[in-house]
């Protein structure tokens, strides 16, 4: 039990030499330590079963070693991630076979095993630590700062990195207006998509009058391909926790509540893990390091609805209701869950407050840009080849992003866009890999940044397709209350729907424009008034690639079926069959062995079966 600042600082001496060897500082503990990544990508690949054949093969061999688990490296494509100190040595897609090699050749006889490290694919060298990969050297962590580096399972960990101290800190030592002075001086701006500062926000609900407010979470990420939230909260939850406790002193609250979605089972028993383990030591509840000051969180569990990432249809929801939104104001800083002021931040927005409180607002508001500052946590996915959760300072170029930490477009195909903000965001095109990323230059692209979501696309993507599958999602997640993006969104998927089939008209791409402004005008809610951004910016940077599918019948990426053409090159086919016996429409003709194979447009389904099957590239999209 934690009574005051001394038992916090106990806490710190005697698990610091354990993190000290994790950050190669002295003091480090002796022997070796094997951290084995738990987050979901790794878990998905069996990341349980290393660490636990680690543990048992270490134990069996008695090697001076200790295993411990930790949340995601964010270098997701390469897990399952081991990585030993001391040496900071990394392992890549590790399997439960590697293990008796790991532990014999690394642990036993000191030396690396070559063929389970890292290999640069531009030069094919083998890189052993994990901070001389071009993946994790130019990323600067601030959100993510212990995720990968501590036990997210152990408060003490979370202690040793200098946790809670903030909470004390301000507790002790602050009134409620210098920390919320403290936040709006660090220019910290909302993570969760608008970017409306949190230091402000903060301060409105301090002013908002009631003897009862309540401190929210937005655990609700449901950008397609969007994990940042998740992996904070499987890598470090403790840090959410110790800054929504300080938000309630700030604003004057004693609840708090995640809403955090259901389909995320991890984050949610490491935060109902961190949560007990909270209260046990005396870090949530009643008199927190022996001040006047009570204050506990509790956890609502959402059913994935993208809706709720509105602030006014997640309260709602948390309140037990439909998770509809509502026009505003009144804003939920003055009437939000059970009518009671309410302050709302997502999970990345609240993990930087610790450390804005510990190192001062001036050394965060030094990183970034003028208008945007700090760093923010992207999840990087698409046709890069290394795919992962990356945390930047605002201000890097999305040139930088793509290609030095995300290594280039993989197999020689050529850059075409990269998209960003999910289904409220756009695609930018090549001549502005150069832009600086911050949430007005974003912005003036006709994209947002969203909660983080960064796809790239290669020459092999179809825009309209892509624009298609956006606005598909934001129909089917609308909550169907106002009706220009009930009805308007269905009506713009249509006309897409008709171009990709070949069947669209010149005319199309102006309504398509027209119909963009009025839900965007008309909207309700963030949901709405976004939703046309994918088709706005497609039609902007791309006219040229809907006006293929529409004048000319052709899919320049090769993407939409209806316009494709299978044929057969006569010269390459050596009259196999295997097309042929693939065919479910019959539709391939020849003779097994004699002239080359070809095939009926008029009965092809279009499917790619046989494109797929030929053994010698003879088929061919026209």
């Amino acid at each position: 039990m934690i009574n005051g600042l001394n038992d916090l600082i106990d806490i710190r001496k005697k698990r610091l030499p354990d993190i000290n060897a994790r950050r190669e500082k002295p003091g480090a503990a002796p022997g070796w330590q094997v951290l084995v990544c738990t987050g979901t990508g790794c878990t998905s690949s069996a990341s349980h079963q290393v660490r636990e054949e680690l543990a048992r093969q270490v134990q069996l061999k008695k090697v001076q070693a200790r295993v411990f688990r930790t949340g995601c490296f964010g270098f997701c494509k390469m897990g399952p991630l081991v990585v030993i100190y001391p040496g900071q040595t990394l392992y890549c897609l590790v399997k439960k076979e590697d293990v008796a090699e790991i532990v014999e050749k690394h642990l036993l006889e000191g030396q690396v095993v070559e063929r389970l490290l890292y290999e640069e694919p531009a030069s094919g060298e083998r890189k052993r630590r994990l901070s001389d990969i071009r993946f994790f050297r130019a990323q600067h962590r601030v959100a993510l700062r212990n995720c990968g580096l501590i036990n997210p399972e152990d408060i003490t960990e979370y202690i040793a990195c200098e946790g809670y101290f903030a909470l004390a800190d301000v507790l002790l030592n602050w009134t409620p207006v210098q920390v919320v002075d403290a936040i709006k001086r660090s220019g910290l701006r909302g993570r969760g998509g608008a970017g409306f500062p949190t230091g402000r926000k903060w301060e409105l609900a301090a002013a908002a009058e009631g003897p009862v407010k309540y401190v929210v979470c937005n655990a609700d990420e449901g950008d397609p391909g969007a994990f940042m939230d998740r992996s904070i909260l499987e890598g470090d939850p403790h840090s959410v926790l110790e800054a929504m406790a300080i938000a309630g002193y700030a604003i004057g609250a004693r609840e708090g509540y995640i809403y955090v979605r259901a389909e995320y089972p991890i984050a949610v028993d490491r935060l109902e893990r961190a949560i007990a383990q909270a209260r046990q030591y005396g870090l949530l509840g009643r008199r927190i390091f022996n001040t006047n000051f009570d204050f506990d969180i509790d956890l609502r569990l959402g059913a994935g609805a993208f809706v709720c990432g509105e602030e006014t249809a997640l309260l709602r929801s948390a309140a037990g209701e439909r998770g509809e939104p509502r026009p505003r104001p009144p804003y939920p800083a003055q009437c939000g869950l059970w009518g009671k002021p309410t302050l709302l931040n997502n999970v990345e927005t609240y993990a930087n407050v610790p450390v804005i409180i510990r190192e001062g607002p001036a050394w965060f508001a030094s990183l970034g840009t003028e208008n945007s500052r700090g760093t923010k946590v992207f999840s990087l996915a698409g046709k890069v080849l290394n795919t992962g959760l990356i945390e930047v300072p605002m201000g890097t170029t999305l040139r930088t992003v793509v290609f030095d930490i995300g290594g280039g477009i993989p197999e020689g195909r050529q850059f075409k866009a990269v998209q960003t903000g999910g289904p409220s965001g756009g695609c930018i095109p090549e001549r502005y890999l150069d832009t600086p990323i911050d949430y007005e230059s974003l912005k003036q692209l006709g994209s947002m940044m969203g909660s983080g979501g960064m796809i790239v696309l290669d020459e092999t993507d179809c825009v309209v397709d892509i624009a298609k599958f956006y606005l598909q999602f934001s129909q089917d997640e609308s909550c169907g209350q106002c009706t220009p993006c009930r009805v308007g969104t269905r009506r713009m998927l249509e006309i897409l729907e008709r171009i990709t089939q070949g069947k669209g008209e010149m005319e199309d791409l102006n309504e398509l424009e027209e119909l963009s402004r009025e839900v965007m005008d008309a909207s309700l809610c963030g949901l709405g008034q976004t939703a046309p951004n994918p088709v706005l910016s497609t039609l902007k940077y791309f006219r040229d690639e809907y006006e293929a599918h529409i004048r000319d019948k052709r899919c320049p990426a090769g993407v939409c079926r209806a316009l494709l053409d299978y044929v057969i090159d006569e010269e390459k086919c050596v009259a196999c069959g295997l097309c042929a016996r693939e065919c479910v429409a019959k539709a391939i003709m020849g003779e097994k062995k004699g002239k080359p194979y070809f095939i009926d447009r008029q009965k092809c389904l279009k499917c790619g079966a046989c494109l797929a099957r030929c053994p010698k590239g003879a088929i061919y999209t026209a």
